[in-house]
């Protein structure tokens, strides 16, 4: 991270550079997910950014999005959370430390509006899991994630 790093919360004004980051982000492997669809993508983006109580961050380098935190505070019987829908980094800045100072950031941040904590999923297959625990997430052994196709 340098001295020019600016962390701040991403309003509307944003969509489009958290739309690009995000799909070249998850362009790559492991993930290899196909954003092609302009439209697809940017309607994904404002629904998980506009959701009720959104609360999304992010981390400017140089006038640039470099990492993005999209999620929401989610009230719930043990405590106030922020839910983190989908997180990301540049690809080029994989691998430096961005990742963790930002979710540094964000912790720090949680922690001042008074949450309780963060909660998000992740597949335990990809680079994400390690990261996650890397960097403090624990395991919920008793929490499951289901799916139907329909």
């Amino acid at each position: 991270m340098n001295g020019k790093d600016v962390f701040t919360v991403l309003d509307d004004t944003y969509l489009p550079q958290m739309a690009e980051l995000y799909r070249s982000a998850f362009a790559g492997g492991p993930w290899n997910d196909d954003w092609s669809d302009e439209a697809q993508l940017t309607e994904y983006m404002k629904e998980i950014s506009h959701s009720c109580n959104a609360l999304n961050f992010g981390l400017i380098r140089d006038g640039r999005l470099i990492a993005l935190s999209v999620g929401m505070i989610r009230h719930w019987w043990e405590g106030t959370n922020y839910n983190i829908e989908e997180l990301c980094v540049s690809p080029d800045m994989q691998g430096t430390g961005i990742g963790t100072a930002f979710m540094g950031m964000i912790s720090a941040e949680v922690k001042k509006r008074g949450l309780a904590g963060i909660f998000l999923q992740t597949d335990n297959d990809k680079p994400a899991y390690g990261f996650y625990l890397k960097n403090g997430f624990n395991e919920l052994e008793s929490h499951v994630s289901l799916y139907k196709k329909v």
